[in-house]
């Protein structure tokens, strides 16, 4: 269900009857079109790390089985692809949880023979299997279903205006009411890639769901975890300020807000800039570059160019400008009041203080 704000929530008991699970399964396909840039970057998250996860050192998650091509310690081939073909069946031993990387190609557009994308082989007829297959039948049986990406949550660099494969988003693929078989919605973790933590940290609210300790992670109308993704970059960057006073940078060199060359972070979600990109360290305004709206459903094509001024910011720029050099001129003065020592300290043989009249005058 919605709520008023626009927070989804699947149930109201936070095991609601499904919790207690002792061993789930990650299956992870990034055979959506995509560059497996999300499955490494989440791989620099230490907040926890996928490791940690993996080797059960997170108190009261579920056993976690991880399956992605990237990172599995098998081969590859028959070996790998089992868990996956299980649970296409409906006979996983486990309960999974369904990662997707990469934007959905429309198979529905091809006529003949071809396909967009595939991840193993048809058994019987050794054809390709295509993503699109894959999602049509593990989507039934999947506990929860996670979107890594832009790509994969809207569409993204491949979905832009022109491309041949009309590519979308998996909600797009499976519908904005799809619901698992634990009964919540895809949860969406844009970002081109995705924040290391934000990926860790939403996995794990799913994983202590499973497990009966938590409530089912609160969504936005867009699906995305709205603990992360309810501020803007404006509200979280290190430039902020100097939108405030007028003060825009008229370079990428510059120090100050950078609106007037192309960043769009008054208007963009993402916490990029707040949390950093690895270890802290980083988020795009804070060293120098500008939001390009990565993390954003109408990404790239809402954004472009990407170097030119956005839409709306001359005039948002021209109507701050009167204000932020009043408010600069009125701070410049107190700067210089505060930035005196008082009269009081001294090298004298009175002790005086600023409680003594004598020195208030």
């Amino acid at each position: 269900m919605t709520t008023a704000s626009g927070t989804r929530h699947t149930s109201e008991d936070p095991a609601d009857g499904r919790g207690g699970i002792g061993e789930i399964d990650i299956l992870w396909i990034s055979e959506g079109m995509s560059c497996d840039g999300d499955t490494v970057s989440m791989t620099a998250a230490d907040q926890p790390a996928i490791e940690d996860v993996v080797q059960g050192l997170i108190p009261g998650l579920p056993k976690i089985n991880l399956y992605n091509k990237v990172l599995s310690p098998t081969l590859g081939g028959e070996e790998f692809l089992a868990p996956f073909r299980a649970a296409a069946r409906g006979a996983s031993q486990n309960p999974f949880i369904l990662v997707i990387e990469g934007s959905i190609p429309n198979q529905n557009i091809i006529e003949g023979d071809g396909y967009w994308t595939s991840f193993g082989n048809d058994e019987d007829t050794g054809e390709p299997l295509t993503l699109n297959w894959w999602l049509d039948h593990l989507t039934p049986h999947a506990w929860a279903v996670m979107a890594v990406g832009t790509c994969a949550t809207y569409g993204g660099i491949h979905a832009m205006a022109g491309n041949p494969t009309g590519s979308m988003g998996l909600a797009d693929y499976l519908g904005w009411d799809y619901t698992s078989q634990a009964g919540l919605p895809i949860v969406n973790l844009p970002g081109c890639p995705i924040q290391p933590e934000n990926f860790m940290e939403t996995l794990t609210w799913v994983l202590y769901h499973a497990a009966g300790a938590a409530p089912p992670p609160p969504l936005d109308d867009k699906l995305r975890p709205q603990w992360l993704f309810g501020k803007t970059v404006h509200e979280g960057c290190d430039r902020a300020a100097y939108y405030e006073q007028g003060d825009f940078a008229k370079d990428y060199n510059s120090p100050k807000c950078q609106v007037k060359v192309g960043c769009w972070g008054p208007v963009v979600n993402c916490n990029v800039p707040k949390r950093g990109w690895m270890a802290g360290i980083g988020g795009c305004p804070n060293v120098g570059g500008i939001c390009i709206g990565c993390t954003m459903p109408g990404f790239p094509d809402a954004f472009m160019p990407f170097m030119d001024e956005p839409t709306g910011g001359s005039l948002s720029a021209t109507l701050i400008r009167p204000y932020g050099a009043f408010i600069r001129r009125m701070r410049g003065i107190t700067n210089f009041a505060v930035n005196q020592e008082p009269k009081w300290r001294h090298n004298e043989p009175a002790l005086t203080s600023g409680y003594d009249p004598h020195w208030r005058a």
